[in-house]
This record gives structure tokens, C-alpha cells and sequence, in this order.
């Protein structure tokens, strides 16, 4: 098992970095923490540091001492601030500016009381008190508490609004009342209940549901529209403008979860990768991705269970609640949650997409470091996607293109270990089909391309795909049984319209994931093969058309037509030839009359 650390050249690391928001993290060659930070685009800002020189000291020593880099991906950058302040927090590393004052960011208080205050805070105080945020500025907290005191009138003032002291009258109307922003719940002039619905509908305001407060604001527009008071349902209007251009929702750290784990994981025919998140807090503290090498053909529960035991031993790991993207066998003391919606699930949701950004580095890397390996990992993927016997390092693709029947040509394409062969395709100029027979033509171009290699005793393909459905696949089987190679070669068809896949003898196709690297390898033969076959087709159509003219001369066949074109390259030449140019070629009737027919012509 690996850490997330590569050991990869820094050109190389940098290169696979996602354009994506993000926190990133340097370290030294000793694995020590040098620099936490945020980026709008991880690519373009780690690559500015190795890109540019820099004029402040300190920075060009930091650059220096960078031995590899780790990153975490985020949903906006926003997200990102947020997620940089807690790391630098618990890490201190050496080269960031830290807090001295130990400040953090603002939460907007729903105060657990009778007719609740809503207002900003930085501290948080465990008396049952709802909590949302933090937020990355308190100038949003300001213009969001500005905006629910529009369409709500609240509370400001911080007495106690117990029942007793309203009944008896113990509070006077202060000026808010006056003025309108609040309903006067201290002479019980608004009830607990309505006071009630209207927090209820600006926790969802902070939540990013606007519903309920649009159709509040609606009608009051409404309502003042139809008093003809146009100015205050203008204002309104603009208000209803404000709320649906308003987002506050974060998805990185949420406050009412405090203390979890949350495990996800991706893998291939080779290898696992499981994403460890760790949340204290509400704030995303640690995110890590560690990559397993498979020995067998592991579940993913049993390598989940593994890794959640490995991982929580290795950063003791203190949290009693897991949430996970599907249940696991884990110890009696820990609670497991599969979350569905909501808060929760976008923890798993962020988890899981910082397993799919590693594994895609992974692969870039190995791409450029070792092709070979990358190849391999691809057709191990194509053998288990279709159940084949053998690896395919050797895969052929047929295609058929003809208009109406005319000038039909067929194509064969091959790939050797999962990248094109150009010296290997081969093109066939249909021989005994007549008119638009897709059918006969891949039963002949199939037959003919396998009786040659049986003679010549090449090389024979482990996977062959067809450009069609069943009626092609069954086609190119009948010619495969007459040469003896039925059940010795894989063989499959791709139907264009719903990209299905179908097997010999089994009429219920095969649907492969949009994303899955088989079914783009089979795309890339497909599409090589349509276009190689396609580009003959028009090769054969276009020197038809120009014998055609030539042939349309008296005493001029095809062979002669052949010959002069051979000749002189192109018609053009042979219409700008003069007749002793001609009778080089042609007897001199022949080049008389070639004369005479283009002089004819004009």
C-alpha cells in the first residue's frame, strides 16, 4: 500500500494536476509539510511556482526544497479557503503566515430561545443553538443577515421572551417595532408560532431552499401591485432577484457534523483506491488517498473493511461514526451510516471524487512514465469487461462502407496492445457480393482476411470487433466455422445507436459504462475502422468518376483508360496532351480519337 505522496519526477506531478479548485501541499524530501495552499485552478497555480522566478527569497528556498506534492480537490474556491484555514491550523507548516490571534471564521447563530435572534458570531457555544457557516468572509454573513431582515421582521433585542414575562407586560415597543422590522413578539402582538415558521423558513434561506421565502415575497409582490403600490413591489422584486442569485451552502465542512470518518473507494482490474476523510469539528481536517495493489479478484467490502481497519490504526483515529458509500463488516464499537441526501452525502460525494482525481493522476503518470504498464492495465480491463480468455494484445476491427451498393470497400484495422497498427490495416475491394449486402460483403472480407493468415501462417488476433449488430456478427461467424476458427478467436459486435455489445449466440447485449476505458478502446477501433474503410470507399468513387469520362472516348476501354491515367497522372493532362504525347502511350486511331472527342469538348 502507498500513500498519496508520489514518487513520481515534479514535472510529472504537476502535469496530472486536475483545473480544478483545490487546497495543494508541498513536502521535502524527508516528507516534512512545507506550504498549504489554495488554489481556482490547481494546475495553473502549483505550475506558476516552478514556471516564473521569484523575487522574494523565501519563496525561491521553498520552491527548492519541494520533493512532491498532494493535493485535495473541493468544489468551489471558497471551499478551498475554508479547507486551507483548517489544515494550516492543524499542521503549522513552516512556510505559511499562522493566525496569532487564533481567529476564525464567522457562523450565522439561530439562538435556541424563546422567539429565536438570528445574528453572526465567531464563537460557538454548545447550549443547543443552531449554528451555520463558517463562512469565508463576514461581509457575506452581513449581506445575508440583511437580506433575511428584509423579508423577515426579527427580534434584535436580547431579552428573555418567556411566556410569563410577555403575558405580563414586562417589555415596552422600542423603536424596531415602530419602523417595521420587528412584530412585537415582547407585547405577545406576534405569536410563537408564526415567529416559529418564519425561522423555519429562513434556515432555509442559509440552507440554499429559497422556496419557501420566494413564495412569500411573491405574494407580497403581488399584494402590492394590486394596491397599485408599484415602488415597494419593485423593491420586492428586487429582493425575489437577490434570493435566486444567493448561494450559501458549503460543501466541505458543515457544523452539525462533528466528529467522523468518511471512507470511500474506486478500483480497477489491478488496483484499489480508498479516500480517507477526516472531519472534526465540522471542518475537514485531513484527506489522504492510498492505493492497494490487488492480488486476487478482491471485493471491494473486503478491501473497504481492510483499509478502514489499516487507516484508523495508522492516524488513531478516535471518531465512533463512519459514513461510508456502502455498508461494511466493521468493529461492534463504530456506527456505520450510508447516507442518501444531503450534508452527509456530499461528504461522501467529495471523498469519492478525490479517489477518482488520484486514480486519474495515477494514470497519467503511468502513462507517460511507463506506456507499457499502461497498456497492459488496459487490456487487463478490456479481458475482464468481456469475459475473454486470453489478454488482447492483438485486436482487429472490420468495417463496410458503400452508397446504394456502388464501389462497395470494407476495411481492417488493427490494434496492437490497445494503440493502432497503420501498417497492419488492410483494405478489400468487395469481390462477389452484388448491390448493398452488408451482410455477404463482411462474410466475404472476414473470410478472405483469416484464409490468408492461415496460409501465410501469421500471427492470429486473441479479440475481433465488428461494426454492427447481430446480422454482421452473425455473418463474420459463418466464415470464421468454415475456416475452423470458431470458439479459437474472441469475437463481438458494436451496434451504433445505444453502443451495445453483442456476443455469438446470446441475444441480450452487453451496455458498458459511458466512461469505461473498454468501451472507449472498442469506440476508438470502431471509429479508425469507419473512417479508414470510408476514405478507400471515396478513393474507388472518385476513380470511377474520372475513368468514366475517359472511358466515355470511341475505341477507349478500361485498360487503356488505366494506362493513360497511369501515364499522364490526371485527365487534365491527358486533355492538354498532343497527339504525339498520345501515341506514346495508345496506337494512333486510339489517340486520334482521344483528339478529336476533348477538342470536341471545347
Amino acid at each position: 500500500m502507498s500513500e498519496r505522496k508520489s514518487s513520481a519526477p515534479l514535472a510529472i506531478q504537476v502535469a496530472s494536476l486536475p483545473n480544478t479548485p483545490g487546497v495543494y501541499q508541498f513536502f521535502d524530501d524527508k516528507e516534512a509539510l512545507l506550504y498549504v495552499g489554495k488554489a481556482k485552478d490547481l494546475k495553473k497555480r502549483v505550475s506558476s511556482y516552478f514556471s516564473k522566478h521569484h523575487e522574494y527569497g523565501k519563496t525561491r528556498v521553498m520552491v527548492s526544497k519541494i520533493a512532491s506534492i498532494q493535493h485535495i480537490v473541493v468544489a468551489t474556491e471558497s471551499d478551498a479557503l475554508l479547507l486551507e484555514n483548517s489544515m494550516i491550523k492543524q499542521h503549522q507548516p513552516r512556510y505559511n503566515v499562522l493566525l496569532k490571534d487564533d481567529k476564525t471564521y464567522p457562523y450565522i447563530c439561530i439562538k435556541n430561545e424563546a422567539f429565536p435572534r438570528v445574528f453572526a458570531t465567531r464563537r460557538r457555544i454548545n447550549d443547543g443553538s443552531k449554528y451555520f457557516g463558517p463562512y469565508t468572509s463576514m461581509k457575506t454573513v452581513k449581506t445575508l443577515l440583511e437580506l433575511i431582515r428584509s423579508v423577515y421582521p426579527l427580534r434584535s433585542c436580547n431579552y428573555d421572551l418567556s411566556e410569563e414575562k410577555v403575558q405580563a407586560k414586562k417589555y415596552k415597543l422600542c423603536l424596531e417595532y415602530h419602523i417595521g422590522n420587528c412584530g412585537g413578539p415582547c407585547q405577545a402582538l406576534q405569536s410563537e408560532a408564526s415567529y416559529d415558521d418564519q425561522i423555519e423558513a429562513i434556515e432555509a434561506i442559509i440552507k440554499g431552499n429559497i422556496r419557501p421565502s420566494l413564495q412569500v415575497l411573491e405574494k407580497r409582490m403581488q399584494d402590492y401591485a394590486s394596491a397599485l403600490e408599484f415602488e415597494k413591489a419593485q423593491a420586492v422584486k428586487e429582493k425575489i432577484r437577490v434570493l435566486k442569485a444567493y448561494q450559501a451552502k458549503s460543501t466541505v465542512v458543515n457544523p452539525k457534523i462533528t466528529a467522523v470518518d468518511v471512507f470511500t473507494i474506486l478500483d480497477d482490474v489491478q488496483h484499489a483506491y480508498v479516500n480517507y476523510l477526516q472531519v472534526q469539528e465540522g471542518a475537514v481536517v485531513m484527506s489522504n488517498t492510498f492505493e492497494f495493489k490487488k492480488k486476487l479478484d478482491e471485493r471491494q467490502e473486503d478491501l473497504l473493511s481492510l483499509a478502514i481497519v489499516e487507516l484508523r490504526a495508522r492516524y488513531n483515529a478516535q471518531s465512533k461514526t463512519l459514513f461510508l458509500p456502502f455498508a461494511v463488516s466493521v468493529s461492534a464499537d463504530l456506527k456505520v451510516e450510508v447516507p442518501k441526501l444531503g450534508d452527509k452525502k456530499s461528504l461522501v460525494d467529495l471523498s469519492l471524487r478525490n479517489a477518482k482525481f488520484y486514480r486519474q493522476d495515477r494514470l497519467k503518470q503511468m502513462k507517460v512514465v511507463d506506456p507499457d504498464r499502461h497498456a497492459n492495465r488496459i487490456l487487463e480491463q478490456v479481458k475482464a469487461d468481456l469475459r475473454l480468455n486470453a489478454l488482447p494484445v492483438h485486436i482487429e476491427c472490420f468495417d463496410n462502407s458503400n452508397i446504394q451498393g456502388t464501389n462497395p470497400a470494407s476495411a481492417c484495422v488493427v490494434f496492437k496492445n490497445a494503440k493502432p497498427s497503420k501498417s497492419d490495416y488492410r483494405k478489400f475491394t468487395i469481390k462477389t457480393v452484388q448491390g448493398p449486402n452488408d451482410f455477404a460483403s463482411m462474410e466475404e472480407v472476414v473470410y478472405r482476411r483469416y484464409r490468408r493468415l492461415l496460409e501465410e501462417g501469421e500471427e492470429l488476433p486473441q479479440l475481433i470487433v465488428i461494426d454492427g449488430g447481430k446480422g454482421q456478427l452473425s455473418s463474420a461467424l459463418k466464415s470464421l466455422e468454415i475456416l475452423g476458427l470458431r470458439g479459437k478467436i474472441a469475437i463481438i459486435g458494436i451496434a451504433k445507436r445505444l453502443e451495445e455489445i453483442y456476443f455469438p449466440e446470446d441475444s441480450v447485449p452487453l451496455y458498458l459504462d459511458k466512461r469505461s476505458e473498454t468501451l472507449k478502446l472498442i469506440q476508438q477501433l470502431r471509429n479508425e475502422a469507419h473512417r479508414f474503410s470510408l476514405k478507400f470507399h471515396r478513393q474507388k468513387r472518385s476513380a470511377t468518376a474520372i475513368q468514366s469520362e475517359i472511358e466515355q472516348v470511341p475505341g477507349i476501354g478500361t485498360k487503356t483508360a488505366d494506362k493513360l491515367l497511369r501515364h499522364f497522372k490526371s485527365v487534365s493532362k491527358i486533355k492538354k496532351a498532343s497527339l504525339d504525347e498520345l501515341l506514346s502511350v495508345v496506337s494512333l486511331s486510339q489517340a486520334q480519337a482521344i483528339r478529336t472527342f476533348f477538342e470536341a469538348q471545347g
